[in-house]
């Protein structure tokens, strides 16, 4: 029997690579306030290869398409947006010097964690509504995915 998996204690940490080109395996730093995170598990296009003799369409799978942006919704404190700008600034600093940042995202009691490597954007304008949490989407551009991986130190 199978055991489903809760997203009670659910996290999301990043690391900068210390040595440029080589994803980091330790000195992960979590993100607090997060309340909801993106699902990652872009849609593969179809190619038609219909001919003139088919009665019925016929595809082919083509490339699996991801979205170019991962997002993360956390409640907007001042705590969370000073720990994003600490993270952008480390990003850009790190980009600078030709070396990535990390993100895992960490799903409890599962054996493995969500991986990519990706720039956090600068934080807008968070939006309010009458008797609501105020919460902030932030974004992180993708540029590279490992996918499934043994989570880190």
């Amino acid at each position: 029997m199978a055991l489903e998996y809760s997203t009670i204690g659910t996290r999301l940490k990043y690391a900068i690579e210390t040595t440029a080109g080589t994803k980091p395996t330790s000195g992960f730093t979590e993100i607090e306030n997060i309340v909801s995170l993106a699902e990652d598990n872009g849609e593969p296009e179809t190619i038609e290869v219909t001919n003139l003799v088919d009665t019925r369409h016929r595809v082919i799978p083509g490339l699996q398409g991801e979205a170019d942006n991962y997002q993360v919704t956390a409640n907007f404190t001042q705590a969370f947006q000073t720990a994003w700008e600490t993270l952008v600034t480390a990003a850009e600093t790190a980009k600078a010097a030709g070396k990535a940042t990390w993100f895992e995202a960490i799903l409890p009691g599962h054996t493995k964690t969500w991986s990519f490597a990706g720039t956090p954007l600068s934080l807008g304008f968070p939006g309010a509504n009458v008797a609501e949490a105020q919460q902030i989407v932030a974004y992180i551009s993708k540029e590279q995915i490992d996918g499934w991986d043994t989570a880190s130190a």
